[in-house]
């Protein structure tokens, strides 16, 4: 088969490396904005079978022509291309997944389910980690159950040595981390859809080998879910997991308009405060030392008429500089998996749908483990 992987940062890198391991992979293409940076990538990524081109990802038409000679393709770029890809994978038949990251975006690709249908086509949007991967164990925790009480779903990528003060560091773009404390919640609470706010809803929690950590309302995480489950799920929300005191130290930031895009003058001309925030995340927190995901999640229910618990968990480390990142195999690799089963046929659902309605659990969880991401089950 042959997949095209488009944006070449950090966790396209990671997709290029994944897919060109896999045996019926015979070409990986590598686009980018910057052709000498996807021919890098292919070549140091892509084991032989990397080709790379020039992509500007906001050319559908473009797109649509280099896409025509994919059974696949990963959207790796920032969520603001995905519909324009979207239009271009329909037009040309072929298959899309993107790491998604926003919800306004994804509903966009949603209402072409019609067009990607009477194309033959799958185009399965927010396949990273979260918005991603718990998604597929969502629906794996909900199928063990014949009514699922609360479903709660907790990750973080965090450095496996923080340094003060806010214990963090850049595993992503900044962009995407201020998105994620800025914006609205959508959880479950009563069988519907409620609206939170982000860094609320403060909780302590531990994991073995980790220690003490917190974890507060993010955005995006939860993606279609509350969609999915409305009326079906008692109580679904979603938080990230930080050291201790992240949320206080950083909330304040926000709160008096540091992630605001309404430019200031500042005397000598006007400039969005959030411009500012991102460039003083990116160029103080990119320390690059080792980094871990964590993610747990949480089923209570009933099955048999009888109570029941579900635990997902993942404990994932770098374990050295020159390897990917932890955030890189557990966001690249869920959508890499997800590209693969679907130029392999393994999808067989056709439109624009969420993957906890068209992902096979089992099948997905499988390929996870032979990728070495030890995801832990267990039932109570």
């Amino acid at each position: 088969m042959r997949i095209a992987v488009i944006g070449t940062g950090l966790m396209g890198r990671a997709v290029v490396y994944d897919l060109a391991q896999q045996e019926t992979v015979r070409k990986v293409g590598v686009f980018d904005i910057k052709q000498d940076v996807a021919a890098a990538v292919a070549e140091t990524y892509g084991y032989g079978k990397g080709t790379a081109g020039r992509l500007d990802a906001s050319d559908e038409t473009a797109a649509s022509e280099l896409m025509r000679g994919y059974d696949a393709a990963v959207s790796c770029v920032t969520y603001r291309h995905n519909p324009g890809l979207t239009r271009a994978a329909i037009r040309a038949s072929c298959h899309l997944v993107d790491l998604g990251g926003n919800n306004d975006t994804v509903r966009a690709q949603l209402e072409m389910n019609n067009e990607a249908t009477a194309a033959d086509v799958i185009v399965i949007p927010d396949c990273g980690l979260a918005p991603g991967m718990v998604a597929v164990l969502a629906a794996d925790g909900v199928s063990r159950f014949d009514h699922v009480n609360s479903l709660k779903i907790r990750v973080g990528g965090l450095p496996q040595s923080p340094r003060p003060p806010l214990n963090y560091q850049m595993v992503f773009s900044a962009e995407g981390l201020i998105n994620e404390y800025w914006e609205p919640c959508v959880i479950l609470e009563d069988g519907k859809k409620k609206t939170v706010n982000p860094m609320t809803g403060l909780e302590l929690l531990e994991f073995d080998g980790v220690g003490k950590l917190e974890a507060f309302y993010t955005s995006g995480g939860t993606s279609t879910l509350p969609d999915t489950y409305e009326g079906r799920i008692d109580f679904l929300d979603y938080k990230t997991i930080r050291y201790p005191g992240h949320c206080q130290l950083f909330r304040p930031m926000l709160e008096i308009g540091l992630a605001s895009r309404q430019e200031i003058d500042i005397g000598e001309g006007t400039v969005p405060p959030r411009a500012v925030l991102s460039a003083l995340l990116e160029k103080n927190l990119s320390f690059g030392d080792l980094d871990m995901v964590l993610v747990r999640m949480i089923v209570e229910g009933r099955k048999d008429d009888r109570d029941k618990t579900v635990i997902y968990e993942i404990v994932d480390r770098q374990e050295s500089k020159e390897g990917l990142t932890a955030m890189m195999r557990t966001t690249s690799f869920p959508a890499a998996i997800v590209a693969w089963m679907a130029a392999a046929g393994e999808i067989t659902q056709r439109g624009c749908q969420p993957q906890e309605l068209v992902v096979e659990p089992g099948v997905f969880i499988g390929h996870l483990r032979k990728r070495g991401i030890n995801l832990v089950i267990k039932e109570y």
